[in-house]
This record gives structure tokens, C-alpha cells and sequence, in this order.
């Protein structure tokens, strides 16, 4: 026989953005927990409302299955004293596992013998099991938390109600002050406490009082709904997939209108007016078919069709001001020049243990001319570069970027355009701050992309050298992020830049700045933290770990290079050969290995002993003055290519010779082949079978 259950939590309305995380959090705890219980089930769905978070699982085993299991107590020398009786803890072990010390039995493990007992343990009804879930739920974490009156659990938000149904009886347990029942709310206007008769009425029920508790059924009702309206006014909707899931995680019962405002606030830059409608009150923004942004929205209530004319005035009305605030700042922004606000930047604290933002421009624009150079930029593009660091952060003192924060970089290059700046600087001025999420769009400009990198790169050199470094799950500063960026744009870009040891030359950069600390403090962790990131990447990239470890382990400063050659691993590593060719390699490594670190590097030709040093030594030579022109993939070519040549070299040669001056001609043959090989990383952390 099985089972549903239905199990909710009701709380005050959540952030909008926590619901989906936390009803798939819950999931994977409930889910886990029946599991780690031994209770089988067939699948659970999920229920998510901004006052609730609900499962109902199907197919629930009746009890948990009877276990006969054996258990490994203490060494016998301890059950047992001097005169052969049972110890305290012998019997206090018997004890906790339900048997006597008449139940045991010694057995050997590892050549000491142990005490061990068999037992039996019958399986616990569903309903004692699922009575221990308050402490799944209390156990779930959010990215803020609360308290309310005097208890002392933390939650997203205060627990107002739990229902815990097993077919049509409650299992009954509590948190806090709130006992599980059968009860839960309707929609907090239009409905009203419900009983609920059995666990598989949830979703019905709440339906009939106003509230539709499938996220994907309410979802796609939304979509519907806005499709409906633009249809009926020939309007071309902005798709906004991150609106629409927000919009979602706020109602439970969505009714969509449209709305308008005055054409006079279209003369306002297109990024400010969806802004102030899509961020600041959750609007969907409409165009015409040729494109052109309309005077009107769309919008959804929590509620019925009831008083709409209202509803939509009250929207209108509150939007009003938010675009006339706009107005007015755009205009007087245009007032002053770029100068003017950059000269603004002085006052502006980057950090207070650090600098101004203004100084920080200054250390930015010198890295990036360091990396232009080295990228071989033109005089022109290191000209558009050093204005564009010159004045990249100057939105930040405008009373646009002041009011709506969201448009830093945005405002920035519509200014500098209206300024008459060039478009590739105007460009680099918004693209700088790019990405600004896991995975948000890159930078698509040349110079915008360089300044992203230097201005991320600053921000990491900063923070270490003053000891804020990131820890754990702390990192207020989102340097993780910034880093990630700054991989994701190198490869993006395919540019080989030395970023894991820039920081000496970075420190050469802004020599002749004031800074407050030492740029080169914190180097190795530095350089650390950034490889992490790469790890990071190619872990993305769902790559094996043996391959990311073999090729970040690497003294390769280049993640581009290193990200290829992780590639690579990974693409050859199916191949019929490849655990031959990569065992023949690794074993080049490990003798390198027990190389003296004074060894010298140079090969003796007229050392050699036998046929197969003539061929290893000449195939190498040949290899190591084509590598630097070569790329991974003719690099791991040539490499694998030497396997029969590196097995007959092993099969004929004593490596560690009698005679000293063939041993480290040996030795220094092996470490050249290991160096050209170190170029993919260390092949040694490899997983071959």
C-alpha cells in the first residue's frame, strides 16, 4: 500500500527572489531525508506561492523495510578485562543496539579482533517517520534570514501555519508555536482559511480560494495573459524571462492590464525608462512593430478583475513621478562635463582602507596600458583606452546613476556619446562592469573588454594587499565574480595574457602612483584564487577533475592556455591509445622528478649508451625547437607520438646508472621531454584504467 503526503509551510510574503530557490531547496532536503529513511516514493511535486512552500509526495512507502545489520563495537581488548568479563563497554555497546553481550561475536579485522552483533531492526510506520521533518525545514538556509517574537530559530520569513496531511490524517508535529494541522490560507484578500480533506485536494482547493499553487501553471497563466493584451492592441512585447519569474514569485492569483504614460517622457534615453518601469514597479515594457518603445505597460496584480480601472489608475499614477524625477536628471546631468564629474571622483571613497575611486581610475588606466602593450594594441587604440580609464567611472556622480544605481555604465556611455566622445570609448565606459553575473553578457569591445580586465584586476590587487580577502561563503566584495569575469573575457577573447603572475608587472605599472599599500602583498594567494577560477570554469564545463587538476597544475601563467589544454585532455581522453601514451609521459615526469635541481639541462650525445637515447634525444631536439610556434593540439600530437620511441628508450635503459655522468645525461633527457609536456599541465594527476 502507498501513500500521498502533503506538506506545507506558510510564512509572510518572501523576497520574490528566494521562492524558486527555496521550494527546490525543500525538494532536494524532503527528498534526501526519505532517503537517508529508507522510505521509498515516486516522485514529489513541488508547490511555491510568496506566502507558501508546499510538497506533495506520491507514492510513499507504508513503513520503512526491516533491516537485519551487523555492528562493529570495540576491540575485543577492551569488551574483555583481565579475568575474561565484560567491560562497561562491552555491555553499554550491546545496550545501545538492543541485544546483550550474550549476542556477540569477535571477528578480526586487519589482525585485531573486534566485537561485532547482529541485529534486527524493524522498520518504523511512514507517519513516526515523517514526523521528524521539523527538522529538515528548520534546517533549510536563505540568503537573509529573520527572527520573530522570542524564539530563536532564523527563518526567510515568520511561520504562520504548517499543514502535514498522510492521505486524509494529519501527521501531527510542531515548530515553534505553530502545530501542523490541516488548515492553510486562501489568498490573503480574496480568500480564506481552507481545510484541506486529503493530501491530493491541495492544489483543487486552493484554486477554488483564489490561489494557483503551481509555479509553472501560474507562470504560464502570466504569459498568457500578457500574449492576450498584446495581441489585442498590436503591440510587440519585450521579452524579460527574469521579470517574468519575479513577477511570478509575487502574486497568486495573476490578473494582467495594461497601462500608459505621457509621450512626452519618450524624448528620455530607452535604458531609463525600462528601468523605471521593469526594476523599479515590475512592469513589461511593449514596442511597435518597427520597434520603437511605446507610452504603455503591461503589469500584474495579486488579485481578481475586481476594481481594475482603479488598479491600473494607481499604477499610472505611481509611475508618474518615478519618469519625472528621471526627466529632470537627465537634463541636468547634460549640464556639466565629463571633466566636471570626474573631477567629482576625488571625494568619491573606492575603499577607505584603500583609495578614492579616483585614484583607482589612475591604477586601473596603467594596468590597462600594460595590457594593451602586450597585446600589441595600436597607438590609436592605447590613445582611446587611456581616455576611456580616464573617465570610465565619471556616471558615478550624476544624479541619474545616483537616483537609479542600476544604470551605472549604461548612463555612462550615453553621456559620453551625447558628449561627443568616440563610440569605442563610449562603449568601453558601460562594458567595463561586464559581467555582471555568472553568466551575464561579456564585453563585445576590444577596449571595453581590456578595461574590464584592468578594472577587475585592480579591485583583486587591492583588496588582498589590504587583507580583505575573500573566505568561506564571505565575499562582500564579489572578487569571486570579478575573477570569474576576468577568465571568462580572456577566453572569450582568446587572449594569452600572463594574468596568474601579472602582479609584479602590475606593481611596475603603478609605480609612480601614491598608493597606500603593497600591490604585490598577498601574491601567491593571489595567483591561487585566480586559478581557482579557472578551475571554477572548466568544472562548468562539467570536464573531469583529474583533468582540471592535471592541467591547472601547471606553471603556465596563461588560462587561456591552460583551459585549452584542459580541453584537449579532455577530448582525447576516450581515445583507444591514450592511457598508453599518457602512462609513457607520466612516467617521463616522475624519474624528471629525482633530477638534482642543479642538474644541468644540456644532453651529451656522446654520453649515450644505446640506439634508443639516439632516438629520444633526436626526436625531443627536433620537438622542443618547433614548440613555441606549435599549438596544444600539434604539441600533444608530437607528444603521444613518442610513446613506442619513450617505451623502447625505458626497455633498454637503467636509468639510475652505476656511472654518475649516464645517469644525469639520462636524467637531463627525461627532464627536457618532461618540460615540453609540463606546457598541458601535470599529466601525472591524470586518472588512466
Amino acid at each position: 500500500m502507498t501513500h500521498s503526503y502533503l506538506l506545507e509551510v506558510g510564512v509572510e510574503e518572501m523576497p520574490a527572489h528566494v521562492v524558486t530557490k527555496s521550494i527546490a531547496q525543500l525538494h532536494q532536503r524532503v527528498a534526501n531525508f526519505l532517503k537517508e529513511e529508507r522510505i521509498d516514493f515516486a516522485q514529489i511535486q513541488e508547490f511555491a506561492t510568496p506566502r507558501r512552500l508546499a510538497l506533495l509526495i506520491s507514492g510513499l512507502a507504508d513503513k520503512q523495510p526491516d533491516v537485519d545489520e551487523e555492528v562493529k563495537g570495540p576491540a575485543k581488548k577492551i569488551a574483555l578485562d583481565a579475568d575474561g568479563n565484560w567491560t562497561k563497554a562491552a555491555q553499554g555497546f550491546t545496550r545501545g543496539q538492543g541485544v546483550s553481550v550474550d549476542d556477540i561475536e569477535f571477528k578480526a579485522v586487519k589482525g585485531v579482533e573486534y566485537v561485532f552483533v547482529n541485529k534486527h531492526v524493524a522498520g518504523q510506520p511512514v507517519a513516526k517517520v515523517l514526523a521528524k521533518l521539523p527538522n529538515v525545514i528548520t534546517a533549510m538556509n536563505f540568503p537573509t534570514l529573520m527572527k520573530w517574537g522570542s524564539f530563536n530559530l532564523q527563518f526567510i520569513r515568520p511561520i504562520r501555519w504548517l499543514v502535514s496531511l498522510l492521505d486524509d490524517q494529519v501527521v501531527p508535529f510542531s515548530i515553534l508555536n505553530v502545530t501542523a494541522g490541516r488548515t492553510t490560507q486562501g489568498h490573503r484578500f480574496l480568500g480564506h482559511a481552507i481545510d484541506i480533506a486529503t493530501a491530493t485536494d491541495y492544489e483543487a482547493a486552493l484554486k477554488a480560494d483564489f490561489v494557483i499553487a503551481d509555479q509553472a501553471k501560474r507562470k504560464a497563466l502570466i504569459q498568457e495573459q500578457i500574449h492576450a493584451l498584446v495581441a489585442e492592441h498590436d503591440w510587440v512585447l519585450d521579452e524579460d524571462l527574469e521579470l517574468l519569474e519575479e513577477v511570478n514569485n509575487l502574486v497568486e492569483w495573476p490578473t494582467a492590464f495594461a497601462g500608459a504614460f505621457d509621450e512626452k517622457y519618450l524624448v528620455l534615453p530607452e535604458e531609463v525608462l525600462i528601468t523605471s518601469m521593469r526594476d523599479n514597479q515590475r512592469f513589461f515594457c511593449v514596442r511597435d512593430h518597427a520597434g520603437k518603445l511605446l507610452p504603455h505597460f503591461i503589469s500584474v496584480r495579486n488579485g481578481n478583475r475586481d476594481h481594475l480601472d482603479n488598479v491600473i489608475k494607481g499604477n499610472e499614477r505611481v509611475l508618474v513621478p518615478r519618469l519625472e524625477d528621471a526627466k529632470f536628471f537627465y537634463e541636468e546631468d547634460q549640464k556639466l562635463s565629463i571633466d566636471q564629474y570626474v573631477a567629482r571622483l576625488s571625494k568619491v571613497s573606492f575603499h577607505d582602507q584603500i583609495s578614492s575611486m579616483a585614484e583607482k581610475m589612475a591604477r586601473t588606466g596603467a594596468l590597462a596600458q600594460a595590457l594593451g602593450h602586450q597585446l600589441g594594441l595600436s597607438e590609436a587604440e592605447l590613445a582611446d583606452l587611456k581616455r576611456a580609464s580616464a573617465i570610465y567611472k565619471f556616471d558615478l556622480t550624476t544624479q541619474m546613476v545616483g537616483e537609479f544605481a542600476e544604470l551605472q555604465g549604461i548612463m555612462g556611455e550615453i553621456y559620453a556619446n551625447l558628449a561627443g566622445e568616440k563610440p569605442a570609448v563610449a562603449a568601453a565606459v558601460r562594458e567595463h562592469y561586464l559581467p555582471i553575473s555568472a553568466e551575464g553578457d561579456l564585453p563585445t569591445t576590444k577596449l571595453g573588454a581590456l578595461l574590464a580586465i584592468a578594472d577587475k584586476l585592480d579591485s583583486i590587487y587591492s583588496f588582498f594587499a589590504v587583507d580583505l580577502i575573500p573566505s568561506g561563503s564571505n565575499d562582500p566584495y564579489a572578487l569571486r565574480r570579478q575573477a570569474a569575469g576576468i577568465m571568462r573575457i580572456l577566453v572569450a577573447q582568446g587572449w594569452h595574457l600572463p594574468i596568474l603572475t601579472f602582479q609584479a608587472q602590475a606593481a611596475q605599472a603603478v609605480a609612480n602612483l601614491d598608493l597606500r599599500y603593497d600591490y604585490t602583498k598577498n601574491a601567491t594567494q593571489v595567483r591561487t584564487f585566480l586559478l581557482d577560477r579557472i578551475k571554477q570554469f572548466l568544472s562548468d564545463e562539467h570536464l573531469r577533475h583529474d583533468v582540471i587538476d592535471a592541467a591547472t597544475d601547471t606553471k603556465v601563467a596563461d588560462p587561456v592556455n591552460i583551459v585549452a589544454a584542459a580541453q584537449l585532455l579532455a577530448a582525447h581522453q576516450a581515445d583507444a591509445g591514450f592511457k598508453d601514451q599518457i602512462e609513457a609521459l607520466t612516467r617521463v615526469i616522475r624519474i624528471a622528478q629525482k633530477a638534482p635541481a642543479d642538474l644541468p639541462t644540456t644532453v651529451d650525445p656522446a654520453k649515450f649508451v644505446n640506439p634508443s637515447e639516439t632516438a629520444l634525444h633526436t626526436a625531443v631536439a627536433a620537438l622542443a625547437k618547433q614548440a613555441d610556434q606549435l599549438s596544444l593540439a600539434d604539441l600533444f600530437a608530437q607528444l603521444t607520438a613518442l610513446t613506442d620511441v619513450i617505451t623502447a628508450y625505458f626497455t633498454e635503459n637503467m636509468i639510475m646508472d652505476k656511472d654518475e655522468a649516464v645517469k644525469n645525461n639520462r636524467l637531463a633527457q627525461l627532464t627536457l621531454l618532461a618540460d615540453l609536456t609540463g606546457r598541458l599541465g601535470n599529466l601525472d594527476q591524470l586518472i588512466v584504467k
